[in-house]
């Protein structure tokens, strides 16, 4: 688990004192976004380099596996002892891998509370085939200024909050899976991860845009899935079919969604398949600002149908309800249903 966990207005500036007390020696990389190091990545660099550290600077672009091995050479190259992630959901994944594969530290700046990659062990990475989630170092230390984080479109942090309420499903998935696949459990995770989602679900009236609060709110929720998924050591507890169809989704239809919309629409149609309650899942999400249906997307129904029929093609070996032999005529009902809120 994280060392640090630092959330409030003006963060940024005890990143220098955190990494002061990591008694770190040697160079720091400061790895960011084209766009972000211009802006909240140059105000790290300042602060770090007025307190005298030695730092190199890097631009991360798309999450493959070839960039990964490229920003390896470069925190190679500049002989790194710790790295600084200021920025998404990309930057943070790539620098978690990387600091995995290479085993030195991180810490996470994320800039936008879009998924709950900040605090977890693991990664999202685009193959030819779909994304896969690898394994990751978890950060050493989380700095979250509800400042930077608030000004961020109220897009991204809709789509954060989607991706946590998907722990309702993921947690329904994972247990169906215990009792029919035999796969093991984390009680622990499992209670942790449900809070979490609850945690949103009771407070989305509170989930505004340019409003600090709801910032902190989001953080803290996207900081216990990942120590959720931490603890279970996979991403079980907050990834089941709702994400197996949110990425069929996106290579179906790429660059429509968000995962975190899609994971959200994935999340009612699931909880309508196990037969709870998808309802007061899609009036959260309404309240939030988070799309609830393909239209609010600007794709087709049938689209939407196909993602459900084909969900089952991503991750194979992770059981969901999405693998239970839905039929045409339940995925078209299912996806009707999500009009009827």
């Amino acid at each position: 688990m994280p060392r640090n966990v630092i959330v409030g207005h003006d963060a940024l500036l005890q990143i220098p004192g955190i990494i002061a007390d990591l008694n770190i020696n040697g160079p720091i990389m400061l790895l960011s976004g084209d766009t972000t190091m211009k802006t909240v990545g140059a105000k790290v660099q300042d602060l770090l380099q007025e307190q005298g550290f030695d730092l190199v600077t890097g631009i991360v672009g798309r999450i493959t596996y070839d960039e990964i091995k490229r920003i390896e050479t470069v925190v190679q190259k500049a002989h790194a002892v710790l790295i600084v992630a200021v920025g998404g959901g990309r930057v943070i994944d790539t620098a978690k891998v990387v600091s995995y594969n290479l085993d030195i530290q991180f810490i996470s700046v994320p800039t936008a509370a879009s998924h709950d990659g900040i605090a977890s062990s693991r990664a999202s990475v685009v193959t030819e085939a779909g994304n896969v989630s690898v394994a990751a170092q978890p950060p050493l230390a989380i700095v979250a200024d509800t400042g930077v984080i608030a000004t961020a479109p109220h897009r991204l942090l809709a789509a954060g909050c989607a991706d946590i309420i998907a722990n309702y499903t993921a947690i329904l998935d994972w247990e169906l899976s215990h009792r029919l696949t035999g796969e093991s459990i984390s009680e622990y995770a499992v209670t942790l991860s449900k809070i979490t989602a609850e945690i949103l679900v009771k407070n989305a009236n509170l989930i505004a845009h340019n409003d600090e609060t709801a910032v902190w709110i989001v953080v803290k929720a996207l900081f216990s899935s990942g120590i959720a998924m931490s603890i279970a050591g996979s991403s079980r507890p907050a990834s089941g079919g709702e994400h197996k169809f949110a990425h069929m989704l996106e290579r179906l239809a790429p660059g429509v969604a968000l995962h975190g919309e899609a994971c959200g629409i994935g999340t009612i149609l699931g909880m309508y398949l196990h037969g709870g309650d998808w309802k007061s899942i899609s009036q959260s999400l309404k309240q939030i600002g988070a799309p609830t249906t393909p239209s609010d997307l600007g794709i087709s129904d049938e689209v939407c149908v196909q993602a459900v029929l084909r969900a089952r093609e991503i991750r194979p070996e992770r059981f969901t309800i999405f693998d239970t032999g839905i039929t045409r005529e339940a995925a078209l009902a299912a996806v009707k249903a999500l009009y009827e809120v």
